[in-house]
């Protein structure tokens, strides 16, 4: 219980940072001054700059703004998505369920971060900042959904097969409507846990393609891009203050994967 309520109070501080960045960040993100590239942290950058003078503090917090809001986004696509598949396979059955779930399996037969990788790579590189976090929001969604629909059509399934479904189909309740008022909220508890479930593992998504240098491109911060400085040979030794971002995206994914157990409980 105890450590719960320690990974929901870090949640909120996480919030916090996110939205009150523009008052909370010391520097603008994109600011440079080569003089004061590699600094340690201090007065004027309480977690140093990088090789470009850059506060990193400054970017963490506009960084967590941004990683926060495409993965609750990618999230949300992810979630409809499964839930359109999940419930029409569920529904019409037959070779609907058939040809939905093939393609389902086709998704979860390749390594999710293997494909992801795969197509982001094939798109162009050098994209304006907010374009690039559509595309990596739109990647994350459109590729994670598969597991989800499993869950949500097994979920579906069960539904359509109670007592109050079958009630509803002998009292000549229209498709439209068993699904909208009786079907959707009873998969309401099942959708909110894999929204849930999906928040860490686009997070972690994210910072991947980012450290590749395929995420969100700069000058915007992300948290994925904010780890490229640990991938030049030495950065550490010479600059121990870079692994600060590191250590927030790992206590991150640690608070939501302990918030989220109750939900993968649920499932």
């Amino acid at each position: 219980m105890r450590l719960r309520s320690a990974a929901a109070l870090l949640l909120i501080l996480l919030l916090i940072m996110a939205v009150g960045a523009d008052w909370i960040a010391p520097h603008p993100y994109q600011q440079q001054n080569r003089d004061e590239a590699r600094q340690s942290p201090g007065a004027s950058h309480w977690l140093g700059s990088d090789d470009l003078g850059r506060d990193l503090w400054s970017r963490l917090l506009y960084g967590t703004r941004v990683s926060l809001l495409l993965a609750a986004a990618a999230a949300l696509l992810a979630t409809l998505i499964a839930a359109a598949a999940g419930v029409t396979a569920a529904y019409c059955g037959g070779c609907t369920d058939r040809l939905l779930m093939s393609v389902t399996d086709l998704f979860l037969s390749v390594p999710w971060l293997f494909l992801l990788l795969t197509a982001r790579a094939l798109l162009p590189l050098n994209t304006p900042p907010w374009e690039s976090v559509a595309i990596t929001f739109l990647l994350l969604g459109l590729f994670g959904w598969a597991g989800a629909a499993r869950l949500v059509r097994a979920a579906a399934r069960a539904r359509l097969a109670s007592p109050f479904a079958l009630q509803a189909h002998a009292a000549g309740v229209s498709p439209a409507r068993l699904l909208a008022f009786h079907l959707l909220p009873n998969l309401a508890p099942v959708l909110e846990a894999q929204f849930l479930l999906a928040l860490p593992a686009f997070l972690l998504g994210e910072a991947n393609l980012g450290m590749l240098g395929l995420g969100v491109s700069e000058p915007l911060p992300s948290w994925g891009n904010l780890l490229v400085g640990l991938t030049t040979p030495g950065a550490v030794a010479e600059s121990p203050w870079l692994i600060a971002p590191s250590v927030v995206v790992l206590v991150s994914l640690l608070a939501m994967h302990e918030l989220c157990g109750r939900s993968r409980k649920s499932i």
